[in-house]
């Protein structure tokens, strides 16, 4: 009989005072309201950098032309990557499921009366797999077509956009390389921007097609070399340099002459800002119910001092001090 009689005060209490009750409802939903949306917000952005990671590809390992060293100092000129380097890792080195050359540079790509300037990188049909990238029309260029030099292209997700026209209906259609007519046989999927490079405003040929028709140089921009899995990631990264150095001649002791990038290492450090935005995000989701319960406190604390008189009657009629705290209690449980 108690409860009831404490929940009907309660309500009669809130009836009397509905703005009072309003805006202690209101400082406990937007308090609530703040963590959650703060909290969803940092999974969300955690969510996000791992399906960065998972399409990007967390064993790739990217190497890229360094400098050469004289007597410990840096040569002016950079040493190249070559199609041998290639074949050496795609030989010698283990703990490596996949090497995949890269021979690109920005050119003029024409199309009807469209005219852009993207990056037309020549490679390999592994292109596709080890990127983790899938075909949304068409299909990928063969070891056939590179061996014939075949003059075929695939476009990136943001090609057909850029040159005014529909996805599907470029399949079969001529553009023009450094005037020079390929045939688009697929688009790739979409990756989106990635720092201050978009691999989807590319277009992927034949590696012997852009050594001998487009380029006519084996010098390579980059080798991506896929690891056998995360737990070999440094044992690849030392087999990948042992072979280079091999194949360079750079005596022991030496600098070498060109740099391996572990792609993982640079999405954890990306990783770790998204972490540390999350506390930011709950350091003022807290701070926002903070402010909201100071101002619930400070609503009770009035409700208290305007019935001074009222608990002392109470307490003179036997009621206890849990009698007195139930009560008021009881207030704030029916607001929130």
């Amino acid at each position: 009989m108690l409860i009831g009689e404490i929940i009907t005060v309660a309500l009669d209490a809130l009836r009397a005072n509905k703005l009072r009750s309003l805006l202690t409802m209101l400082g406990i939903i937007i308090g609530v309201g703040a963590v959650i949306t703060m909290i969803a917000l940092g999974s969300g952005a955690q969510k996000s950098v791992q399906d960065r990671i998972q399409a990007l590809g967390p064993t790739l390992l990217n190497v890229s032309p360094g400098q050469s060293f004289n007597r410990g100092v840096a040569s002016s000129s950079r040493v190249s990557l070559t199609l041998d380097d290639d074949t050496a890792l795609a030989n010698n080195a283990r703990y490596v499921t996949a090497v995949v050359p890269e021979l690109s540079s920005n050119l003029q790509v024409e199309l009807g009366d469209q005219n852009i300037n993207v990056n037309v990188v020549g490679t390999t049909p592994n292109y596709v797999p080890v990127h983790t990238y899938a075909m949304t029309a068409g299909r990928m260029f063969t070891a056939g077509d590179d061996a014939a030099r075949h003059r075929v292209a695939v476009l990136g997700a943001s090609v057909p956009a850029m040159l005014s026209s529909n996805r599907d209906a470029m399949i079969g259609q001529q553009i023009l390389i450094r005037s020079i007519a390929f045939e688009i046989i697929g688009v790739l999927s979409e990756k989106g921007a990635q720092g201050f490079s978009n691999p989807d405003e590319q277009i992927l040929i034949p590696l012997q097609t852009a050594r001998y028709r487009i380029m006519g140089t084996d010098r390579l921009r980059s080798i991506t070399v896929d690891a056998a899995d995360l737990k070999h990631m440094t044992l690849a990264m030392i087999e990948i340099e042992r072979v280079l150095r091999r194949e360079h001649k750079i005596r022991p002791g030496a600098e070498n002459d060109f740099q391996i990038r572990n792609q993982a290492d640079v999405l954890a450090t990306f990783q770790e800002t998204t972490e540390t935005f999350t506390y930011l995000l709950a350091g003022i989701a807290a701070v926002s119910l903070l402010v909201g319960g100071i101002g619930i406190m400070n609503i009770m604390l009035v409700s208290v001092t305007e019935r001074t008189r009222e608990i002392g009657v109470r307490k003179a009629l036997g009621a206890t001090k849990n009698h007195i705290l139930l009560q008021f209690a009881s207030c704030a449980c029916w607001v929130g």
